[in-house]
């Protein structure tokens, strides 16, 4: 009888947590360079990452901190970006240098 409860339980579980963690937030896999060293440090095994929904909504956003964007020229491609400046601010770069915020 108890593992009867303990598959319903599962059965019932599972899809109310997909639910619950799909309006929370994400899971989503990093591919390429561009976030390197501090997300996928070996191209060879990709990390994957929590992508939290209601902390834009909550929270302000601060240089340095990492967000998703959808891609301008593909839409439906998510793209991994770190936070360089913010409303107000002049992001000039020269050549391959680091970025100045001004």
């Amino acid at each position: 009888m108890k593992v009867r409860h303990f598959f319903a339980g599962i059965l019932i579980g599972i899809p109310i947590g997909i639910t619950f963690l799909d309006t929370v937030g994400y899971i989503a896999k990093v591919e390429g360079v561009s976030m390197q060293p501090t997300l996928n440090p070996d191209e060879r095994n990709p990390d994957y990452v929590f992508l939290n929904r209601r902390a834009i909504r909550t929270q302000d956003i601060q240089r340095g901190e990492i967000v998703t964007v959808k891609s301008p020229k593909t839409p439906e491609q998510i793209l991994i970006k770190r936070v360089v400046g913010l409303s107000g601010d002049i992001v000039r770069t020269h050549g391959y240098q680091k970025v100045i915020v001004g």
